[in-house]
């Protein structure tokens, strides 16, 4: 009995020993609830998290984050629509249209984000795609232009009427990396309340709240996002957050308990990345070429989601062209980009950025130079 005891608990210190081997990233997927997740760093595009990100599944309307950022690109945000027959007769969700109406394109917008208008989003579809069946061409152009490789899109709500309609969490994050660029994109998906006019014949206005509790509620670093649900997709969820500097994006599919999955992930990394920085006045500073020097300029900062012990791992590396003997004697000869900054993460290269070459400004003297081959300290403050 001894024996088998002893033998008992070589077993669990085992297995213990194991798991201390065993990422914390990779523990933290067991509690989240989603079939599908992933969170990102939203500049780099870096994934910190995972689970299941790359399963084909079904979206419901977060579908509606492609038809907003289409509308906000189309350039008609003041436009004003007329809405459709077809628009009011939608199924599920909606902002209550009236066939004949006129509105604003931009109050569209918002009555898609905040409450998910299935109405809403045939009529932006209509009026920008010129019908449904236009706009979900353009969906699908956009789709393959931002490399959204497994994803169909069949309308602009994302209803279960087509079987074609689906992506993957990882693709979601993609198309809300893409969406988070745009300005107006940014400002609609943050709005917790919007006012618009009232339908012909009512006084005072429509009243929009948004539905992302984590945006109204729970979650005091979130910035955005979208929900969802049908009842083949079940709940889908895309947010924002940003805190001390690091924004990301999460993305849950199929989720019971998507509010606080979207919480753990923002807390697993936010508490273990954060944004290691190389500014561009150090990068040029670094570079000891007497003909480039003081006459470059890197066209912003490198920087990089990393752990505490990855930081270490980071170096930059300059690369310039070799210098032409005419551009000693006529320096406005030289190409406008001379050469690049690149920060490598070990021996993957993370994140570069274009080096300007300034005539006008005054170098330190005359050089010869093929490639500087430079490696420069990072540290997170830049």
């Amino acid at each position: 009995m001894n024996k088998q005891k002893r033998l008992i608990a070589l077993i669990l210190a085992l297995a213990a020993g194991i798991m201390a081997f065993v990422p914390e990233r990779m523990r933290a997927m067991d509690g989240v609830s989603a079939k599908s997740a992933i969170l990102i760093e939203q500049h780099s595009g870096r994934v910190l998290f995972a689970k299941d990100a790359y399963t084909k599944r079904r979206i419901a309307s977060i579908t509606k984050i492609m038809t907003a950022i289409l509308a906000i690109e189309s350039g008609k945000m003041d436009d004003t629509v007329t809405v459709s027959a077809r628009a009011v007769r939608t199924e599920g969700s909606s902002i209550y249209l009236r066939q004949g109406e006129k509105i604003k394109l931009r109050d569209l917008v918002y009555g898609l984000m905040l409450r998910s208008g299935n109405d809403a989003a045939v009529a932006i579809a209509e009026h920008v795609g010129g019908s449904v069946e236009g706009f979900v061409f353009l969906m699908n152009q956009k789709a393959a232009e931002i490399g959204m490789r497994d994803t169909e899109f069949a309308n602009p709500h994302g209803l279960d009427d087509a079987e074609n309609h689906y992506s993957t969490a990882y693709d979601m994050a993609l198309l809300m990396q893409y969406a988070m660029k745009n300005k107006e994109f940014r400002r609609i998906s943050g709005t917790k309340v919007y006012r618009a006019p009232a339908p012909p014949g009512e006084d005072g206005a429509r009243v929009w709240r948004n539905k992302n509790k984590l945006l109204t509620s729970l979650y005091e670093y979130c910035t955005g996002g979208k929900t969802g649900y049908t009842k083949r997709a079940h709940r889908t969820l895309v947010t924002t957050a940003s805190k001390g500097g690091i924004d990301l994006i999460a993305v849950t599919l199929d989720a019971p308990d998507d509010w606080n999955d979207h919480i753990a992930m923002y807390e697993y990394g936010f508490s273990h990345y954060h944004i290691a920085k190389v500014s561009s006045e150090r990068v040029v500073d670094k570079i000891s070429d007497p003909f480039y020097r003081g006459r470059l300029q890197a066209v912003r900062d490198l920087r990089y989601p990393v752990t505490d012990k990855e930081e270490s791992g980071l170096r930059v590396k300059v690369y310039l062209l070799k210098l032409r003997k005419e551009w000693e004697k006529y320096p406005e000869r030289a190409p406008t980009e001379v050469g690049k900054a690149v920060l490598y993460l070990h021996q993957k290269a993370v994140d570069s950025v274009p080096l300007l070459y300034e005539p006008g400004k005054e170098g330190s003297g005359r050089g010869f130079l093929w490639q500087v081959f430079r490696f420069l300290g990072v540290r997170s403050d830049g």
